[in-house]
């Protein structure tokens, strides 16, 4: 680490001191205006940062770590398609999927944008075949249902953006296959006219061990009803094409994408075929542009009022400084029930890291654990421990201004309850206000003293709360393109490389050895003696 980040990072550490003793209700007691001074605005889109246990001074010391850190020309480096990637030695340039590049970056010897467009159109214009029926079964009818197979961020991606933008859809009915647990195909076709469904299989190298898994199962699904004319029902995202021939899909109907493309990072890419064919091209261009506006945002907004930037240096603040170990992520919006899963496999795949750039030990911890669910379901679970648990979780909370349904009723209380979260998390419920409230409801003065501690809530539980105008394709593009340049924001002052995923290897590898053992094949050499047991017990299980 250089002397001028070993500064920063103490810099910062006593802004964390100086504020330990202050609450958020004494925070905003001192300044009026923190709420102007501590939300940051993007067009309709507005980062409020003021419930979060910083000042003006510690976020100016976060600034200055940043500029430490050197953050503006890793960004640059980034978008320049410069190799950033280095243990896998490539670039990360997803930006360039949705025009966020200039014409000239050129990687390997070709230009990155024109290849780009190319693909681009011919993967719309394949979902636009698929909505219109040119692209028909093998009878000649129209698919009605499309299963796309996948796993991890060729899944996530799409399967999140499909489910946001329902109210957009107006294609075949699009449906997602993960879990090589044979009940995930099984429950998702149950019911399905096998002439009316086209499969796509999403795996870069058509290696995939569970995709590749789910994609035999579904073509021997649709062999046992369509025998060989099965060929017509398949496609595939993969770069290889030889594979996919081989498995029966037909050249003109592999559509591939790059190495410089991370999984976590590809529903830009061909991997969002199914959300082309779910909501049209025109409409998926309107999602691109949407991560287009943030990329630009990011490249060219002064630190100070830079999105990506201000929320990455708060999520260093409560992961380094508050030492929290978790982030709770809820959106009050339903359609988003699977942005933290999303966000999950970006934030915890790239920033869940113990190993710096330069191979050694990083200095501090990394990536929180991401976990959230929509409310308001869940202020009726989990949210007993946001506010009265013995650890201090912070809170993203997402909301909309409008609603995309005629029930505007609806749409208040969803608000009422996100912005009363807020508050409350914040500034609790001292145990003089629990017993005032509690009397003025009639309760003895006795028991009023005995529930007092259960009711007392301490507040000074930190929150951000972003706010857009309505979630449509551009505004989910942004969305995603903030979290996506958050992370990176996170990776650089950490020092990891937010690219590579070294730590889903190791697990797949052991699977390979143990899967014959559990055919009856002898163990193999070197079997630890729990796994052993396990595989015997299990062979026992099976044989009853």
């Amino acid at each position: 680490m250089s002397d001028a980040m070993a500064l920063a990072w103490r810099a910062v550490e006593r802004e964390g001191e100086r504020l330990k003793g202050h609450s958020l209700r004494e925070l905003f007691a001192r300044d009026p205006g923190r709420f102007a001074s501590l939300s940051f605005a993007f067009g309709d889109l507005l980062v409020d940062f003021s419930k979060e246990r910083i000042d003006r001074a510690a976020l100016d010391a976060l600034l200055a770590l940043a500029e430490a850190a050197e953050l503006p020309a890793r960004r640059d480096a980034m978008f320049a398609g410069e190799r950033i990637n280095t243990t896998e030695d490539r670039a990360a340039l997803h930006s360039a999927l949705r025009g966020g590049t200039d014409e000239g970056v050129a990687m390997d010897g070709a230009v990155a944008a024109h290849e780009v467009m190319a693909v681009q159109a011919r993967f719309l214009a394949f979902a636009e075949d698929v909505r219109g029926g040119r692209c028909a079964a093998r009878d000649g009818g129209p698919f009605t249902d499309v299963v796309h197979i996948g796993i991890g961020g060729s899944h996530l991606g799409p399967e999140m953006a499909v489910r946001a933008l329902r109210p957009d859809h107006d294609g075949p009915r699009v449906h997602f296959v993960s879990n090589v647990d044979g009940a995930d195909l099984a429950d998702t076709i149950r019911g399905f006219d096998p002439a009316r469904t086209l499969v796509l299989v999403a795996s870069k190298t058509f290696t995939t061990q569970e995709t590749m898994t789910n994609a035999r199962s579904a073509r021997a699904w649709l062999e046992a009803a369509l025998g060989d004319r099965a060929g017509a029902h398949l496609a595939a995202i993969s770069s290889n094409v030889d594979a996919a021939g081989a498995f029966g899909i037909r050249r003109g109907r592999v559509f591939g994408f790059w190495d410089w493309v991370g999984g976590r990072y590809s529903l830009w890419s061909a991997i969002g075929l199914p959300i082309a064919i779910a909501i049209g091209a025109a409409r998926f261009r309107r999602l691109l542009a949407g991560a287009a506006d943030m990329d630009a945002h990011f490249r060219t907004a002064p630190p100070c009022r830079n999105l990506p930037v201000l929320a990455g240096l708060v999520s260093i603040w409560r992961r380094n400084v508050m030492r929290c170990p978790s982030v709770a992520l809820i959106p009050y919006d339903q359609r988003l029930a699977r942005f933290p899963a999303y966000v999950q496999q970006l934030e915890m795949e790239s920033n869940g890291k113990r190993v710096a750039r330069d191979g050694g030990p990083v200095a501090r911890p990394t990536a929180p654990a991401v976990w959230g669910e929509p409310g308001t379901n869940a202020q009726h679970s989990f949210f007993q421990l946001l506010h009265q648990g013995t650890d201090v979780v912070p809170v993203d909370f997402i909301v909309a201004a409008q609603a995309r349904e005629a029930d505007a009723d609806h749409h208040r209380l969803l608000v009422a309850n996100c912005l009363a979260q807020g508050q409350a998390l914040a500034f609790g419920r001292t145990r003089d206000e629990a017993r005032a409230e509690m009397g003025a409801a009639g309760v003895d003065e006795v028991t009023a003293e005995r529930l007092a501690p259960h009711r007392t809530f301490p507040g000074d539980r930190p929150s951000t709360t972003i706010v857009h105008h309505r979630l449509d394709p551009r505004s989910l593009g942004r969305l995603v393109a903030l979290y996506e340049h958050r992370v990176f924001v996170e990776g650089v002052l950490w020092d990891v490389n937010s690219f590579d995923q070294w730590g889903v290897e190791l697990g797949k590898k052991l699977a390979d050895r143990l899967r014959p053992a559990l055919d009856g094949s002898p163990l193999p050499e070197g079997v630890d003696v729990s796994t052993a047991g396990l595989i015997r017990h299990l062979d026992r299980s099976t044989a009853r």
